[in-house]
C-alpha cells in the first residue's frame, strides 16, 4: 500500500550542470549514481534549515522532495542559485505526487521509488504522476509512526524553516551532511558545529499521556523543547540535551514524561556544549 504524502512536493533537476549546482548548494552527498535516497537540507548563510528532504537519481536527473509549505521559497532560491548554469528545474506539484511505502513498490511506468536508509531503514519514498496516485491511501499514520519511533524530524510537523541547524535533527549522524565536499551555503556554520562540538539540541522520543503538539517539555523547571509529531502515544521532540539530567524526571504538557534516545544516537542526556 502506498500512502500519499500530501504535505510534500517534488522537484526534478536535470541538465549537464545539475550535479554541480546541487553539490554547491545543499548539504548532502550528490552524485549521478543509482541507489538509495539521501537526506539533504538547503541552508541559510547562517546555517539554519530552509528546506529538507530526500534526493534520489532518476536516469540523468535528480528527484527531490520538500515540505509543501516551503516549496515556493525553495523553488525561488534554487532558480536564483542557478544563475547561468545549464540546469532545468521542474516544479512537479501540478503533475506528480509524493508517497511512502513500507516495502519496495511494484514497478509502474512513471513511478520512481528510492529506499530511505535513515535510521536503519524507513521504507521507500515514491514519486509518481497524479494518475497513478489516485488510489493511494490518505492515512499517513503508518509513516509518522515509523519515523517517530526512529526520531526522524520533518519540516512542518516538527520544526519551521529557519528554526533549526542540521545537527539539531541529527543530519550529521545520518548521512545528511557531506563533510568531505567543498563549500555549500551555510557550510561554515555546520563545519564549526562539528569540530567545536556545539550541537546542544537533538531529536528524542517522548513518552507521556495526553500529549498534544507544541506541548512544552520541561526538565529541572526549564523548558528543554516542544512536542512535535505524535504517533501511537509517543512523540518526537528536538530537545536541549544539557537541560535533561534525569530523562525520567521531566514533564510534557502537564503530565510526567520519559525521554528516550533513538537507536542511532551517539549523544547523551546531560551533555553540554559551548555557546554557538
Amino acid at each position: 500500500m502506498t500512502i500519499l504524502r500530501s504535505g510534500r512536493a517534488a522537484f526534478r533537476f536535470s541538465g549537464p550542470d545539475a550535479t554541480r549546482l546541487l553539490a554547491d548548494v545543499i548539504t548532502g552527498f550528490v552524485a549521478p549514481e543509482p541507489g538509495p535516497a539521501r537526506w539533504w537540507a538547503l541552508l541559510s548563510p547562517q546555517g539554519k534549515i530552509q528546506a529538507e528532504g530526500l534526493i534520489g537519481v532518476d536516469g540523468e536527473a535528480y528527484l527531490l522532495d520538500v515540505a509543501a509549505d516551503a516549496a515556493d521559497a525553495f523553488f525561488k532560491r534554487m532558480k536564483m542559485y542557478r544563475l547561468r548554469a545549464k540546469v532545468e528545474i521542474e516544479d512537479l506539484r501540478e503533475t506528480h505526487r509524493v508517497g511512502w511505502q513500507a516495502e519496495a513498490p511494484t514497478p509502474a511506468e512513471g513511478l520512481v521509488a528510492h529506499e530511505d536508509p535513515r535510521a536503519g531503514g524507513l521504507g521507500w519514498r515514491v514519486i509518481a504522476p497524479g494518475a497513478l496516485a489516485e488510489d493511494w491511501s490518505t492515512d499517513e499514520a503508518p509513516w509518522h509512526a515509523r519515523r517517530v519511533a526512529a526520531a526522524i524530524a520533518e519540516m512542518g510537523p516538527d520544526f519551521l524553516p529557519d528554526s533549526q541547524f542540521p545537527h539539531d535533527l541529527g543530519m550529521d549522524l545520518l548521512d545528511g551532511i557531506d563533510f568531505s565536499k567543498g563549500c555549500y551555503v551555510g557550510q561554515e556554520v555546520v563545519s564549526r558545529m562539528k569540530h567545536r562540538g556545539t550541537a546542544r539540541r537533538r531529536p528524542v522520543i517522548v513518552e507521556a499521556s495526553g500529549l498534544t503538539p507544541k506541548d512544552p517539555v520541561v526538565a529541572g523547571g526549564r523548558e528543554a523543547g516542544r512536542v512535535g509529531t505524535i504517533a501511537d502515544g509517543t512523540a518526537l521532540a528536538i530537545i536541549r540535551l544539557d537541560r535533561v539530567v534525569d530523562p525520567e524526571a521531566v514533564t510534557a504538557g502537564s503530565a510526567p514524561a520519559r525521554l528516550h534516545l533513538p537507536s542511532w544516537a551517539s549523544y547523551r542526556f546531560g551533555e553540554s556544549a559551548e555557546t554557538e
